[in-house]
């Protein structure tokens, strides 16, 4: 099998590729922003969290699917394919007429979803060589930094002066045009093989992964819930590594995820998706809450963390050339852990700016990471593996994301009940549960300082995860350890083993 185009048409699949990715981009803020005023709308507050929850469990559980059938069928008709079911499940979104048939419709989109990342980081490894390849990621994360930007905008211009319904709707046009790109420009030579689906192995990794997820999002909920839960985890999890040790195209390799090379990138992957959406989630409660500033100045702290993470994947090619791959990995990741300690270091009387600029520095280094880990996980494999492979690093990060949430905000929990001694809880998770409950905080000194030490514990816990991020980098063995395949040395290659 082998994936190919005119050198004339690649820009336009790159095209493509970019509103696809848009769509699974902006998809996130612009649905945040829409979402109290849906709620009011089909009420069914109680799962709120489920709308996105329910799009984030069916995206992670299919991207490693999607990824191994890419490999097998090819990354045209998996792409289409995704965005085919992603776009049916837009249009019905927006005539959804309460909380479930919305939840079911996300659920939908959400196993279109799962197809786009992976397949297009796939198709841009087919595409490009290595040298090449992070002008084309710096592109590509371009689109990321301008979706969290256009996204909360969209949104509520859409809710204040049309129905929320186009909020879905307005993917339509751009899954459509994208379908049309990769019809006419992404060509594929695929040698025809007899191929056996691992359907055995699929379910059992669906029924393993919903269930861990689930647990991860619901831990709040009592042991009678949990505790299934975790034996349906626990016994499909066991029963889908022992098929996939016999199955003859197994949906996961296990030889392929035990692999040094890619174990250690998932792992670094998985931590820093950990640390990560700690500095999302935590830091824009502290600039409002604590340092009792606006909402928009909250929101430039973050999006100095999109400032830098295209940056980095921007540059990284010149650092590829006078670093080589691997030092640019290892120095990249420090600036990780770097700029997290920036955050201990905020107090009630801190500038914003401090916040931004740690935010800067860990996107920095983030960007570093995900692009490294992506090629370097794609040339130590051969095509027919690069979609597996790809999707690994996909699904590690989406994993860290939920494991990092969930942790993180128990950790705020802990601290919150240590540090409010008497009645300071109570009255913090009071005022939290105003509308204007962060804005409120200022005004109470006492419990402002409790909400300020509880946020420092998660700032300590990013920052740990920061570091163990940093420290794995260290694992990820020389180029020569890295796989079978061997490639014809570039400049770029030959800076792998440095």
């Amino acid at each position: 099998m082998s994936s190919a185009a005119d050198r004339s048409r690649r820009p336009l699949v790159i095209v493509s590729i970019m509103l696809a990715t848009f769509m699974v981009a902006i998809e996130a803020t612009i649905v945040a922003t829409a979402m109290p005023h849906i709620v009011g709308q089909l009420g069914g507050f109680t799962y709120y969290s489920w709308v996105f929850s329910a799009f984030l469990l069916a995206q992670s559980t299919t991207t490693v699917i999607y990824g191994k059938l890419s490999d097998i069928f090819g990354r045209k008709p998996m792409l289409i394919g995704g965005i085919v079911i992603f776009l049916v499940g837009s249009a019905l979104a927006g005539f959804a007429w309460s909380m479930a048939s919305l939840i079911a419709f996300r659920v939908l989109q959400g196993l279109g979803a799962g197809a786009i990342q992976p397949v297009t980081m796939t198709v841009v490894g087919d595409l490009y060589k290595l040298e090449e390849r992070a002008k084309v990621q710096g592109a590509l994360a371009s689109v990321w930094a301008v979706s969290a930007v256009i996204g909360p905008l969209a949104g509520g211009v859409i809710v204040d002066n049309v129905s929320w319904a186009w909020i879905f709707w307005i993917n339509l046009p751009i899954g459509v045009l994208t379908i049309i790109g990769f019809t006419f420009f992404l060509h594929e030579q695929i040698t025809p093989r007899e191929a056996k689906i691992d359907y055995l192995g699929t379910v059992l990794f669906s029924i393993a992964i919903i269930s861990l997820l689930v647990i991860l999002t619901e831990t709040g909920s009592g042991l009678g819930v949990l505790g299934p839960l975790a034996i349906v985890f626990v016994v499909a999890g066991a029963l889908f590594i022992w098929q996939e040790r016999r199955a003859p195209e197994p949906i996961i390799s296990i030889e392929l995820w035990s692999r040094r090379l890619i174990a250690t990138s998932n792992a670094v992957t998985l931590l820093a998706g950990m640390a990560l959406i700690g500095l999302t989630t935590i830091l824009p409660i502290y600039v409002q809450g604590v340092l009792g500033r606006s909402p928009l100045v909250a929101g430039f702290t973050l999006t100095m963390l999109i400032v830098g993470w295209p940056l980095a994947v921007m540059l990284s090619s010149r650092f590829f050339r006078a670093f080589g791959i691997r030092r640019t990995l290892r120095v990249g990741s420090f600036m990780f852990p770097f700029g997290a300690t920036f955050l201990l270091f905020l107090t009630p009387e801190s500038s914003p700016i401090l916040a931004g600029v740690g935010s800067f520095l860990m996107g920095f280094g983030m960007g570093l990471i995900s692009l490294t880990s992506i090629v370097l996980v794609q040339e130590s494999v051969e095509w027919s593996m690069r979609g597996s492979a790809t999707a690994s690093i996909i699904f590690s990060r989406s994993l860290g994301n939920t494991l990092g949430a969930t942790a993180l905000g128990a950790v705020l929990n802990i601290g919150i009940v240590h540090f409010g001694s008497g009645d300071l809880a109570a009255r913090l998770h009071e005022v939290l549960n105003q509308p204007t409950g962060l804005s409120d905080l200022a005004a109470d000194p006492a419990i402002r300082g409790v909400f300020d030490a509880a946020l420092h514990w998660s700032f300590w816990g990013v920052v740990a995860l920061a570091i163990l991020a940093f420290a794995t980098t260290w694992l990820i063995p020389v180029a020569r350890d890295a796989g079978r395949r061997q490639i014809p040395k570039t400049d770029a290659q030959e800076a792998m083993t440095h």
